[in-house]
């Protein structure tokens, strides 16, 4: 049932408004501006019906600052009781989708609003189609890379690649189109393995990606891992027969957020080494990225001179070194050992944000103003900074280098300093 949140400082308005539109949708009220945005916030309607002339904060107003909060156009129709033109003329060049005069009627109201809620369901259908793999339902790459990509950079979970083990024996045996069917089959599979709050992808031919959100128990993706290969080897059996004689199974590789990182592709990658070893070893199983993965390159090279290309940095970029917090720590403790025996001058600096909201744009100022020598690491709004060669004065004039660039932002940004060594 769509939502119509309903803004009005007349209770008597809002009160008929309720009435009218409540035996079709689900209706929420407010009686001012300031309570207005805090309800949807909150409740996140489909749709706006809002006075146009209200003290304080007028309809026009409100819309700004609704679109604004929402990062897009908000769907809204103003009602008033005055019939002038220019009001009329006014409330469309601020993008409303209609106008509707007092006292309301109850049949005209019902069907504007109807077909402005039909005009949004159409949309919200062509925007589903367009993110979902016409197949299996399910989201297709380029969705599945984006809408992972945003959660994975503040959640907390299990990034998953999913395999079907040979899936291209179906299609040789049985043709294509039985293929198909194992494919919906196995979509329904990863359907049932998933909650509401994770997301699920297919990434091309017989692979699959999922996140699953606050997931960080090994026992659990087993369970889940196993419960896939019963599944899509009774769905096939079911389809070809209980003599069908391929091996279907599916391999699955897992890395867990944020401890391996938070960008899809850096995830990714781990992901499919994971599911690389589950091949290695036959199959059909599940294998979580770990200290093993991560130091097998380094292993299997001879000689000092290969060792040390797979130390080094590539493809040095300008700016400070930006890593994550542990390994943050870790170059710390490093430091603190390092200052036993050299005379070595560090500050260590802490910025912190109001909130996250451009914590992108300070990263990415953050980085560029600070030298290649200097280690930056961030953790939601705080960001820590290690200084080589510096003193808390020098750190200062850097605070302030910084601030500069970033126009009215810097107002609320605490910032500490600490001489360390």
């Amino acid at each position: 049932m769509s939502k119509i949140l309903v803004v009005d400082d007349e209770e008597m308005m809002l009160m008929m408004a309720r009435h009218i539109l409540s035996t079709k949708y689900d209706v929420v009220t407010a009686s001012d501006g300031a309570e207005a945005i805090e309800l949807f916030e909150r409740e996140r309607p489909d749709m706006v019906l809002s006075d146009l002339m209200m003290p304080e904060m007028d309809g026009y107003e409100l819309h700004r600052i609704l679109q604004e909060k929402s990062g897009g156009s908000v769907p809204i129709m103003f009602m008033t009781a005055d019939d002038s033109e220019e009001s009329e003329s006014k409330g469309f060049e601020v993008g409303a989708e209609d106008y509707i005069r007092k006292p309301l009627k109850p049949d005209v109201l019902l069907r504007r609003v109807g077909i402005i809620i039909e005009h949004l369901d159409k949309v919200h259908a062509l925007k589903a189609a367009a993110a979902t793999d016409q197949l299996t339902k399910l989201l297709n790459k380029t969705s599945a890379q984006k809408k992972i990509g945003e959660v994975v950079k503040h959640a907390t979970g299990a990034l998953l690649m999913i395999d079907l083990d040979n899936f291209k024996q179906v299609n040789d045996i049985y043709g294509h189109t039985a293929g198909d069917k194992i494919l919906i089959h196995f979509a329904e599979l990863i359907r049932n393995v998933i909650r509401a709050g994770d997301l699920a992808g297919r990434m091309g031919g017989d692979e699959f990606t999922a996140f699953l959100n606050n997931v960080t128990d090994e026992k659990i993706l087993q369970a889940k891992a196993n419960y896939l290969n019963a599944g899509i080897l009774q769905s096939a059996r079911k389809l070809f027969g209980a003599d069908m004689e391929i091996p279907l199974g599916v391999s699955t590789g897992a890395v867990f957020v944020p401890d391996e990182g938070t960008d899809f592709q850096t995830l990714y990658e781990k992901a499919d080494k994971a599911l690389y070893e589950v091949k290695q070893r036959g199959k059909h199983g599940l294998a979580v990225f770990g200290n093993k993965h991560r130091s097998e390159q380094a292993l299997l090279v001879e000689g000092i001179s290969q060792m040390r290309l797979i130390l080094s940095e590539r493809n040095m970029e300008a700016g400070a070194y930006f890593v994550e917090f542990e390994v943050f720590k870790k170059i710390y403790q490093m430091l603190e050992r390092l200052a036993e025996h050299y005379d070595k001058r560090l500050v260590l600096i802490q910025f912190t944000l109001p909130d996250e909201n451009f914590a992108e744009e300070f990263q990415a100022t953050l980085i560029q103003s600070l030298r290649r020598s200097d280690c930056v690491t961030r953790s939601g709004r705080k960001f820590l900074v290690l200084l080589s060669e510096t003193t808390t004065a020098e750190a200062a004039y850097i605070k302030e280098r910084i601030f500069s660039q970033l126009e009215n932002l810097s107002a609320d940004i605490a910032f500490e300093s600490e001489e360390i060594f």
